[in-house]
């Protein structure tokens, strides 16, 4: 006996020890079988607790509670054949599967109980008929005849189900009829909750469409339209609010720039008068929410509310009587509650980008909100994964495009390692999502909108740039090389990598970015340039556009040198005054330019502005397209110009190639572009090779392909005056040296002065980006104005170190310029 134990107990460990790979599916196995072993596997590996809450030992009703979230789900067993049980866990409403862990844990445990085998491995059938909803790869209505079940409950069931018992899609129609059937009988028949919630939805979604044909029985050539709204429509946002109202819920992913805030408002009001819509609620990123409500008081008559505050003040707010609550994504999670009792008939998710990744705790927060109808709005549903559309289509339907995983088995190419490659298979997926998605591009409504020009200014950078580059690029290529002999790198050497390559790129704008003691390059330069010729015309406005929040310190510190106006809009400004940027660079006509980090890239409705300048190129192209879409949108009634300066020597060529592959898929699947797209290797192969390539040499020469929209004139235009000009003209600490008159020159060192001095007040924050510099090994001087403790007297103090004998010369001869104009 104690020899055939140890035999048994030899075999669970070795079957035990061979787990199955979460994220690799075996040769051996199918892709079902191998999801089904991998929540076997996760129903021995944790300890689910179990309950039975039904009458019966084994085939019956059981909560089933998981330790680590603390969360219960209801669990029914029939058997153990796969189908014939059912959890009301999210995954199992979703896999596809007929299983998932809960279910298997329960199955587990009840296989060990006396009897417990033969009876799951035979099944059960109920004594009563039951309704249930068969998961699967399309969901179906299922009909299970009892063991009591009469004759005529056989011959009813027939007129409305199929041979094998699915209900027909007349059924579906008729499905209130065959209720009121069932209880003229004395047949016993149970109804599952998500069985009628199929019923409902399928019934619901042909009555929408039904009302609005109705109402709208001319299209989008009706009277109606007039007063829908305070302003009028274009024929194809028209379309999109049909499209939005017949669906309930919906993806409005037109390009930027073409109306999609305005199709949502419309789509409301539509809703509000089809369906009985009354409470909306609006989620977008703060810098939008006045935005939002700046529009729909604009363009309706309805009551609107900015939901903010404290959590007490933010609970109250929801109880207020509104149509439209205005709420930003980070509150969600702690607002759920309220929202919940509150009830809103109408969601609308604004920049629905944010919940592409579908692990974090915003996505999953907003994607608890429950609400009939859904619209969702983004130009770029598709960033960089196929990920990213699967979970942003999960809000609208979580079942439309299936599991993830089997989403992901269709689309993916991968080698022979199980690394990624490439996609295939996207006009497909583009097809399937007609049902839910509008999509426009700029191209099919071109008659409606102004033209648009591109052009990249190439800007060389200086020495001092160059070697703050070489020294990163250096730390970069030794990464690089170690890469190419091992393909692999820890994880600290990936970040050590990602901070260099950050510190590079933030060089390629101005050293100041990483030592604000220094100021070299050449950017600020060409831009003082451009606006001179710009403000030539006294009608143009600007928006301008970086990444980082030091050289739009730079770009604002030349702005006052030359006296030009401006508004600046970056993550520090409270919500609340972003509004009233806005309104500021709408009204004011000397207000000529609006500076922007990416906290204005998405959502504003900048199209007063013409001219569009990046100082920077992102590192997303749909973050590039974010930022035009600002100013080249509907409303626009002027050609848009975009200038964008890059750097010749610097990452950003290496940007532009890297980006290819994430424009294509993006095509593939949205734009009907290729069908595959392939990436040659996985997709960390493919970046590190382009960041070789990108940090072979600070002087790689432009790839023409890539550039190939460059406006050639003017690029020869500023390597001409470049190299008349001599040395570059460079904007530091000890004055703007570009020929300004002398006062201007005292100004700018005094306003150089009292920014250090306000900076030093808050020495208590630690400057992550000296930190970072620090990490990757580039030196970083300290700010040169701080405070000081006395050790003798305790007293504190403000140091102010002396600026070098050159720069002290410099400022003596302009002092005394300055006064020699005085006694004049």
């Amino acid at each position: 006996m104690k020899k055939k134990r140890r035999v048994t107990e030899k075999k669970i460990k070795k079957k035990v020890a061979k787990k199955i790979s979460h994220t690799r599916k075996p040769q051996e196995l199918s892709l079902e079988k191998w999801q089904v072993l991998l929540r076997k596997q996760i129903a021995t590996e944790q300890r689910f607790r179990m309950k039975n809450i039904g009458s019966h030992d084994i085939f019956s009703d059981f909560h089933v509670t998981n330790p680590v979230t603390g969360k219960t789900y209801r669990v029914a067993i029939g058997g153990e054949a796969l189908g014939m049980n059912y959890c009301s866990c999210p995954d199992f409403a979703i896999n596809t599967l007929g299983t998932c862990k809960h279910i298997e844990s329960a199955l587990n445990k009840l296989h060990r109980k006396k009897g417990g085998k033969k009876a799951l491995r035979e099944g059960t059938q109920w004594n009563y008929s039951v309704v249930t909803l068969r998961y699967g790869i399309k969901r179906r209505v299922e009909f299970s005849l009892g063991k009591e079940a009469s004759a005529k409950l056989k011959e009813l069931v027939a007129q409305f189900f199929d041979e094998d018992l699915f209900l027909t899609e007349q059924g579906f129609r008729l499905f209130d009829r065959f209720a009121k059937q069932v209880e003229a009988l004395d047949d016993e028949v149970r109804y599952h909750q998500d069985a009628l919630e199929l019923v409902a939805n399928v019934r619901d979604s042909e009555l929408r469409e039904k009302r609005i044909k109705e109402m709208f029985s001319k299209g989008i050539a009706g009277p109606q339209w007039k007063s829908l709204l305070k302003t009028n429509l274009y024929s194809y946002q028209r379309e999109g609010v049909l499209f939005a109202a017949s669906a309930g819920r919906c993806l409005i992913a037109d390009e930027m720039g073409l109306g999609k805030t305005i199709q949502a408002i419309a789509a409301s009001e539509v809703m509000a008068k089809s369906f009985g819509v009354e409470k909306v609620l609006i989620v977008c990123p703060t810098s939008l929410k006045y935005q939002w409500k700046r529009e729909i008081e604009k363009f309706t008559t309805r009551s609107v509310q900015i939901v903010e505050g404290t959590l007490l003040k933010r609970h109250r707010q929801y109880e207020e009587k509104s149509f439209f609550k205005i709420v930003n994504y980070d509150v969600i999670h702690r607002d759920m509650a309220a929202i919940s009792e509150w009830g809103p008939d109408l969601v609308i998710l604004d920049e629905a980008q944010r919940i592409k990744n579908w692990q974090t705790r915003r996505a999953q927060s907003v994607k608890q909100l429950k609400s009939p109808y859904a619209i969702v709005l983004t130009g770029t549903p598709l960033e960089n994964r196929l990920e990213e559309l699967h979970s942003i289509v999960g809000f609208i339907d979580q079942h439309h495009l299936g599991p993830l995983f089997r989403f992901i088995d269709s689309h993916q190419k991968v080698n022979e390692e199980g690394k990624l490659i490439g996609y295939r298979n996207l006009h497909n997926l583009g097809t399937s999502l007609n049902s839910i998605m509008v999509r426009r591009r700029r191209d099919d409504v071109l008659k409606q909108l102004p033209g648009r020009i591109d052009k990249n200014y190439f800007v060389k950078m200086t020495t001092e740039q160059i070697d703050v580059h070489e020294e990163n690029q250096a730390i970069v290529a030794r990464l690089v090389a170690k890469w190419k002999r091992c393909h692999f790198l820890t994880e600290q050497e990936r970040q050590r990598l990602m901070i260099c390559l950050q510190n590079i790129r933030m060089v390629c704008d101005n050293t100041y970015l990483l030592d604000q003691s220094t100021m070299h390059g050449n950017k600020i330069n060409e831009l003082e340039t451009q606006l001179e010729e710009i403000f030539e015309n006294p009608d143009t406005k600007i928006v301008i556009f970086s990444q980082w929040l030091r050289m739009m310190e730079l770009v604002s510190a030349m702005l006052n040198v030359n006296g030009w106006k401006y508004a600046f809009l970056n993550g520090g400004v409270p919500s609340a005054k972003r509004g009233e940027l806005i309104k500021t660079f709408h009204e004011d006509p000397d207000c000529r330019v609006f500076l922007s980090t990416e906290a204005g890239g998405v959502g504003l409705n900048l199209q007063n502005a013409n001219i569009v300048i990046n100082m920077d190129m992102p590192w997303n192209p749909a973050v590039l397209e974010q930022r035009v879409g600002r100013v080249h949108r509907i409303g626009q009634k002027h050609p848009v110009r975009v200038i964008n300066f890059i750097s010749e020597c610097g990452i950003e060529h290496g940007m532009l190639s890297l980006l290819k592959f994430k424009s294509s898929m993006f095509s593939g699947v949205l734009d009907k572009g290729d069908n595959e797209v392939f990436m040659g290797t996985s997709k960390f192969n493919k970046f590190m090779q382009t960041i070789e390539k990108a940090s072979e040499s600070t002087e790689a020469k432009v790839n023409v392909e890539a550039v190939q929209e460059e406006d050639i004139s003017s690029r020869e235009e500023i390597t001409k005056k470049t190299e008349a000009g001599g040395q570059e003209r460079k904007l530091s600490m000890d004055g703007l040296s570009s020929g300004r008159d002398t006062l201007k020159t005292i100004l700018q060192m005094g306003a150089s002065f009292l920014e250090n001095l306000g900076r030093s007040v808050d020495d208590s924050k630690e400057d992550e980006e000296k930190k970072k510099s620090a990490e990757c090994g580039t030196s970083v001087k300290p700010a040169g104005i701080r405070f000081q403790i006395d050790e003798s007297t305790g007293q504190k103090m403000l140091q102010i170190p002396m600026p070098d004998e050159k720069s002290l010369k410099q400022l003596t001869q302009t002092l005394e310029g300055f006064l020699d104009v005085l006694r004049k």
